[in-house]
């Protein structure tokens, strides 16, 4: 651990960070036109999960959420096909961010749950032809950062003695440091449940999962001088990502809440039942109150003496109609140059 802690502060790391920051500078448009938005959150959903299953590192999982968005804004194709080239693109994630023996093998990927339902099988032909078409949609670079290339080295400076946990000292370091940790995870997460991260930067998704973890933890200064200078982003750059972190992490609260509440009601319903009580569960209910909900909104609010303003995206667009071309095999997948034209780098069309 001291190793790991010395590696970050020292100069390789530094370069490391300048070089993917020069990276990003050159990701391709995201331009949220794929007619399959509206199933997309499923696809981010399920990749997730097949990640977490087969233990790959978050870099993999990001990078091949992120190869799903580029390609799916960009072609038109079945959503029994999405299931093919989400595969595909995790497989290319992999073997670009883990090593060889972590790399799904075809016959585990073609025995998940999610293909034997729906009667598919990912073929080697059919994997090595879609392999190429997403390399060849992306100029055979998968080099391209993603706020978990990021995170880590924010981390390293994430938290320090000299911060105050709700204004007093802070009285365990290391807990607050591996605290700090799973909130920025689970903020990490969300970002790739959202299309609409894609909107900001990856070191910008990550340096505000770093502060919205602060806001959670009650650490202060909000975004000290130190996170300031390494990840050169002011707080008011970071707030727009900041409060869109937060209004999730608030929904995703008053939802465990909400089945926390109707839980407990259905235990005391079952309870008097058995007891014969006339007491009512609606009485119970009323004076319920979560003792982990927390406005972290009011309290950003508060801080900065900015207004709430943050128009969220809906994950699953609503009035949306959306086209999808069944076709027979990968070869028929077409671009949609309706959308949006072809795709372009650095001036070249694919």
């Amino acid at each position: 651990m001291e190793l790991e802690n010395q590696w970050w502060k020292g100069q390789v790391a530094a370069d490391v960070h300048q070089a993917l920051r020069i990276k990003e500078l050159k990701l391709l448009p995201y331009k949220s036109r794929s007619p399959q938005l509206n199933v997309r959150r499923y696809f981010a959903d399920l990749l997730s999960i097949i990640s977490n299953h087969f233990h790959l590192c978050p870099t993999a999982r990001h990078l091949a959420i992120y190869l799903l968005d580029l390609f799916m804004d960009r072609y038109d194709i079945s959503v029994q096909q999405l299931h093919q080239v989400a595969l595909s693109c995790l497989i290319l994630a992999s073997k670009f961010e883990e090593k060889e023996e972590r790399v799904p093998k075809l016959e585990q990927l073609n025995s998940l749950s999610c293909m034997t339902s729906m009667n598919l099988v990912l073929n080697k032909h059919t994997l090595l032809h879609l392999e190429l078409l997403l390399l060849e949609s992306f100029q055979w670079n998968l080099c391209l950062p993603t706020a978990a290339h990021f995170i880590d080295y924010y981390h390293s400076i994430a938290v320090h003695e000299t911060d105050l946990h709700d204004g007093w000292p802070l009285f365990y370091l290391e807990k607050t440091k591996l605290y700090t940790k799973k909130y920025s995870a689970y903020f990490l997460e969300v970002s790739l449940q959202d299309h609409g991260f894609l909107n900001y930067s990856p070191s910008v998704v990550a340096a505000a999962c770093i502060a919205a973890s602060r806001v959670v933890l009650k650490l202060s200064p909000l975004w000290p001088v130190r996170l300031h200078h390494l990840t050169a982003y002011a707080w008011e750059t970071l707030l727009p990502c900041v409060k869109h972190l937060l209004i999730a992490h608030n929904n995703d609260v008053k939802d465990a809440s909400k089945q926390e509440g109707d839980q407990s009601v259905l235990q005391i319903g079952q309870t008097t039942s058995t007891n014969g009580s006339t007491s009512s569960s609606q009485t119970w209910t009323e004076s319920f109150t979560p003792s982990i909900y927390y406005n972290h909104l009011h309290l950003l609010q508060c801080s900065h003496q900015q207004p709430l303003q943050l128009n969220c995206q809906s994950t699953f667009p609503t009035g949306q109609t959306s086209r999808y071309i069944i076709l027979p095999n990968p070869s028929n997948i077409q671009a949609n140059p309706s959308a949006h034209g072809p795709m372009k780098t650095n001036g070249t069309s694919l």
